[in-house]
């Protein structure tokens, strides 16, 4: 572990490859699960501002599912989370009729300019999962047999999980908090290289 700010990174970060391989798992992880994507509490209203602009990306089930319970809510453990639908995908996804990839409708209306909202940021963070604690928050790789085929590409491609991250971990904790995780990288790796 390496600590940069409030944060604990996990040196899973750099050990670990990874990208995402979509053409093969097909968006299963916006698929399944026990419990919705979590939110952070001022994602809520970015999401129901999103709403009006992704609701015809959205299937009748989705909808339905919208209209009774909103687009968020409390998982067993109190946390916040999106709605799903049967238990299972996340409200905001859609299929891809060109692919059949299952994909995120807040995305795609962020692709097209259409909002300003990218997706919740648990989303855009996954592999990296984040807990808080008082005094700083743990950032660590979570697994999922559902991305074994993101690994193997990542190994293909000698990708480590914070250089596939970029984007999402600047969103998320800035520049210099970025260019300190590559720093620590760089001298992660020069350290494990002469044992």
């Amino acid at each position: 572990m390496v600590e940069i700010g409030n944060t604990v990174v996990s040196f899973e970060l750099f050990e670990q490859r990874f990208c995402c391989d979509l053409g093969v798992c097909k968006g299963e992880c916006c698929i399944e699960g026990d419990a919705g994507a979590p939110l952070e509490e001022s994602e809520l209203a970015e999401l129901e501002k999103a709403l009006p602009i992704v609701w015809d990306e959205l299937s009748d089930a989705c909808k339905e599912v919208i209209n009774k319970q909103g687009v968020a809510y409390r998982d067993e453990d109190g946390d916040l989370v999106t709605s799903i639908v049967n238990g299972r995908e996340c409200v905001f996804t859609y299929t891809d009729p060109e692919d059949g990839c299952c994909k995120c409708a807040l995305e795609k209306a962020y692709r097209e300019g259409k909002s300003s909202f990218y997706k919740p940021i648990s989303c855009h963070l996954y592999p990296v999962r984040l807990t808080k604690y008082s005094d700083f928050t743990a950032v660590n790789y979570h697994r999922w047999q559902v991305c074994d085929c993101a690994e193997k590409l990542g190994a293909k491609l000698k990708l480590p999980v914070y250089k596939f991250l970029k984007e999402p971990l600047i969103r998320k904790f800035g520049e210099d908090w970025y260019k300190e995780l590559c720093k620590a990288a760089e001298d992660y790796e020069k350290t494990f290289q002469n044992l």
